[in-house]
């Protein structure tokens, strides 16, 4: 296909490398002249250099009304305006898909924008990273989350504890061992970096991280047989920056935990004010005050707080303060980054974990190109060149009845989990799919694709 990615920042890099790498020919669309050489030198596209949303820089770039060569545009720079006109720009000349970042969430709550636009999606990814870090909040030994089957289900990433019952033991043990357990590891990484699906017969050490599949209500047996821990409900958590995902997250946390005390710190007093007046209740204070002010957060009871998370627009402030709030005694620390380089900062300084939000709207833009129809899934893995996606069986398939042990799966493609009805489990060999069926597949990249289209094919 032919792919124009307006925006050559950290996400626009990404995407571009990636269905460069997948074949496509990909036009990248960049006015900032550093970021245009950078992304000249680095990636194997055609960069073209200008603003956006000026149809003469389309047009450049394959998006022309009489003889429109592009198949998909991607708007991702940091500007709504831009992407939104460059998106109207190429859906008026005809391109058949066009995809809009928007970093105001107003855009987002309703499909109308993007509808009179003729924008086919207008994603937002604060509201996701809202939503996995309140998971990691509530699930405190995981390092890495995403919900699956509308929150009925979710990958955990859990490290094998040294006392845990687990280490020593084959994955087909467990699973004979813990028969009431509605969870499946699809992936292992070992404290050397070695990464891989694992099969029956892997053995399970000590400090592995397990990425595993889970329904929602199993979770905390999970977390016990991991880490020999279980979680407690949130009672009082710090957040550091007042911006968007700030906001969303005490949203989010107001109306999962009534109880829960809530300490917004923001060095803005004008937003702290607005904040207090639209989201202030008994249990929420909006102070003015920088993230890391020591009598401010040991007043406040940082020592007995079960989360401090630092999202300011800052990588480095974030990753810093999480980790001095780590070390004045939090339950948990959680810094919010932007740029790749940042994301296995947990291996090297006091922070139970970052959550990269750039990674999260990259991941479901690839998924939707890839994938139509079939956005509604987890992320990439990277570290196995590994994907998670959501398909639903449809009426009349063509091997509805047939055990899965039947189906002929290529070797690496997994489904994972099933949701039928109000159930969720892990389905066996003998488990015979229906019409309907929720499957979260689990596939290396390079066999996702044989993977949809297995299961989507319907009966002529």
């Amino acid at each position: 296909m032919n792919i124009v990615i307006v925006g050559a920042g950290e996400v626009g890099r990404s995407i571009a490398a990636t269905l460069s790498g997948d074949g496509h020919n990909v036009n990248l669309v960049e006015q900032d002249a550093e970021r245009a050489k950078r992304a000249e030198d680095e990636l194997d596209v055609r960069v073209i250099r200008g603003n956006g949303a000026r149809p003469q820089v389309l047009w450049d770039a394959g998006v022309r009304e009489e003889d429109c060569a592009a198949d998909i545009l991607v708007a991702c720079t940091d500007r709504d305006e831009v992407n939104m006109l460059s998106c109207w720009i190429a859906h008026s000349a005809g391109v058949r898909h066009v995809i809009a970042r928007a970093r105001g969430l107003e855009f987002t709550d309703s499909p109308t924008w993007g509808q009179k636009l003729g924008i086919d999606m207008m994603i937002s990814p604060e509201r996701s990273v809202a939503r996995e870090i309140l998971e990691l909040l509530t699930v405190s030994s995981a390092t890495r989350t995403a919900e699956l089957l509308n929150g009925q289900a979710a990958i955990y990433a859990f490290r094998v504890a040294e006392d845990s019952p687990l280490v020593g033991k084959s994955l087909k043990d467990i699973r004979i061992d813990y028969k009431d357990l509605v969870a499946i590891v699809v992936c292992v990484e070992r404290p050397d970096g070695e990464s891989f699906v694992p099969d029956g017969d892997t053995v399970l050490a000590a400090q592995d991280l397990c990425y595993v599949v889970s329904y929602k209500e199993t979770v905390y047996m999970l977390e016990e047989l991991f880490q020999r821990k279980n979680s407690r409900p949130l009672r009082r958590v710090f957040i550091v920056g007042g911006g968007k995902i700030g906001c969303q997250l005490i949203q989010r946390i107001q109306e999962a935990y009534r109880h829960a005390e809530i300490r917004l710190l923001d060095v803005n007093e004008e937003r702290c004010r607005r904040l207090s007046n639209e989201l202030g209740d008994r249990n929420t204070l909006f102070l003015h005050e920088d993230g890391i002010q020591r009598e401010v957060l040991q007043e406040e009871g940082i020592e007995e707080a079960d989360g401090y998370v630092c999202v300011t627009d800052s990588d480095e402030v974030n990753l810093v303060y999480a980790a001095m709030a780590k070390a004045m005694g939090v339950r948990k620390s959680i810094a919010v980054v932007r740029r790749r380089l940042y994301r296995d900062m947990p291996k090297y300084m006091p922070v139970d974990a970052v959550v990269d939000l750039n990674e999260a709207l990259s991941s479901t833009i690839l998924r939707t190109i890839r994938y139509p129809g079939h956005a509604r899934a987890l992320s990439i893995i990277e570290k196995i060149d590994a994907e998670m996606l959501e398909v639903v069986l449809p009426a009349k398939h063509s091997r509805a009845g047939i055990p899965l042990s039947d189906l002929g799966l290529p070797k690496g493609v997994l489904v994972a989990l099933l949701g039928r009805g109000n159930r969720v489990f892990v389905p066996m060999g003998s488990t015979k799919l229906e019409p309907g069926d929720h499957l979260i597949l689990f596939a290396s990249t390079a066999l996702m694709r044989e993977a949809v289209e297995l299961f989507s094919e319907a009966q002529p």
